[in-house]
């Protein structure tokens, strides 16, 4: 294995005059006069040769060469749109300079609106080229020095950035982990070092406690894999001035067969992404501590494997979950909401002030929104709002949709509590939320459905098909969220 484990470009604050440096980059904020910009009467050179007008070419964006073997780049960027075209507009910048193979750059934030994007700009250069899990050899090149030269007043906002950068990298790194290295033993083993080395709380419930509290929703799905090492873990990060406690919940289906309903071969592939959300937890997480965010957390993690064998659940059985509910269980490809369902129960009993679960949950959520923004569902009208605007401000898209009572009709079963989901497979985003609504009592719930996991092509800031959606829009949303009086 030629690297297990992530890294992120040196990057470093810029005062004064230019290191030299193979690659200067001048990002205008919006567009200047022309004497405004560096190197004006080389650019201004180029513009001519190539018959452009000005702000034609710094949208376009043109690369020019010095007598003396500098490359420079101009580009501008409208920093009025909203941050998620910001974002696309960053990468592909990122995207064209990659061609050039080099491994620095200096990346300098120049207009009267540079404050804007200064922090934004880093961002999107350290999540662009962080080097994830490589195996291939002859990978492509990445930055590895950045030099950041911008207003001094963006400092902190940069240093925040760089800290969100690497959330969103360590989110990446465990779901592109292939099925054979994070297994649900590897998984449990990665997070109490991780909570070894912060300092944290870490507690787990193996499938013997498990059996032992009654948890049989989660236990009906992990009875089909023969690696018994399936467990829910938590993590507590609890600041001295906390206030309020948060309660996030992650998916953590290593690999996802679809059990006794096999998924075809075209839908199984990339099911190790499956656990996704519970990487969007711990990027949170890591967010949270680095920033010090003054929220408490207890981070939950599902971890198990949905697999094909004699010992698997299947279509007709009957369950009992952790709070007593029976499940008929109606479809074997609906595990996600099976394993929540006992650790939403557990997270609950904590007495939290907020839970939010992430989990790719559904693919009527995918039909419904694609794979561009992720849809939320919220049991408190008040908190939709605050939401949707969190994602607006990070760039990470969401839409909050109805889950009105009614549509548990669907799934009302004559030999149970409730059916887990029904085989039409229509609503079944709602649906999906109607059911876990059955082990949340009275606690404020945001659920998301993380459509956006994975876009081909990349999407917002990011280039890469493994987005990491959901990291930017939940640390800026606990931290918005705990500093209300409650």
């Amino acid at each position: 294995m030629k690297n297990d484990h992530f890294t992120l470009p040196q990057w470093h604050w810029l005062q004064g005059q230019h290191k030299a440096c193979p690659l200067i980059v001048y990002i205008v904020a919006d567009l200047p006069k022309l004497t405004q910009i560096p190197q004006a009467d080389l650019l201004k050179n180029v513009i001519r040769q190539r018959k452009m007008e000005l702000n034609a070419a710094l949208k376009e964006g043109i690369l020019a060469t010095d007598s003396m073997g500098t490359t420079f780049y101009w580009v501008s960027i409208e920093t009025q749109q909203e941050a998620f075209q910001v974002h696309s507009a960053l990468a592909k910048v990122v995207k064209q300079l990659h061609s050039l193979s080099l491994e620095e750059v200096v990346l300098e934030i120049v207009g009267e609106n540079a404050k804007r994007i200064a922090a934004t700009v880093l961002y999107v250069a350290l999540v662009n080229n962080a080097q994830l899990v490589e195996r291939k050899a002859g990978s492509k090149k990445v930055w590895r020095q950045i030099y950041l030269k911008a207003p001094q007043s963006t400092q902190d906002l940069c240093q925040k950035a760089a800290l969100l950068a690497n959330a969103n990298t360590l989110t990446r790194y465990l779901t592109v982990k292939a099925p054979n290295e994070l297994n649900p033993v590897a998984y449990r083993k990665y997070l109490k070092e991780f909570s070894r080395s912060h300092k944290l709380d870490y507690e787990e419930w193996d499938e013997a406690r498990l059996q032992k509290i009654g948890a049989g929703a989660f236990l009906s799905v992990s009875q089909g894999s023969n690696n018994r090492g399936a467990a829910i873990v938590k993590i507590s990060y609890r600041p001295k001035r906390a206030k309020n406690t948060i309660a996030l919940v992650g998916k953590g289906i290593c690999f996802d067969t679809g059990g006794h309903n096999l998924k075809p071969a075209r839908y199984m592939h990339n099911m190790h992404e499956d656990m996704n959300g519970s990487a969007v937890v711990l990027g949170i997480l890591k967010a949270a501590l680095d920033l010090s965010l003054d929220v408490a957390i207890d981070a939950w993690f599902a971890i198990a494997e949905n697999h094909l064998s004699p010992n698997a659940y299947k279509q007709n059985d009957v369950v009992t979950a952790l709070n007593g509910v029976s499940i008929e269980i109606v479809h074997t490809d609906a595990e996600g909401r099976m394993v929540l369902a006992d650790t939403l129960t557990l997270a609950e009993r904590e007495k939290p002030n907020l839970i939010i679960d992430f989990a790719t949950l559904t693919g009527s959520m995918h039909v419904a929104l694609g794979a561009r923004m992720s849809g939320i569902f919220v049991n408190r009208p008040e908190m939709a709002n605050l939401a949707v605007e969190v994602g607006q401000l990070m760039g990470e898209r969401v839409v909050c949709f109805p889950a009105p009572s009614d549509y548990d009709e669907a799934l009302s079963s004559q030999v149970a509590d409730v059916k887990q989901c029904t085989l039409t497979g229509e609503a079944d985003h709602i649906l999906a939320v109607r059911f876990l609504s059955k082990f949340i009592n009275h606690t404020p719930w945001i659920h998301m459905d993380l459509s956006a996991s994975r876009n081909e092509g990349g999407l917002g800031a990011l280039l890469s098909d493994v987005t990491g959606f959901g990291v930017l829009w939940g640390a800026q949303f606990i931290d918005s969220w705990g500093k209300k009086e409650l």
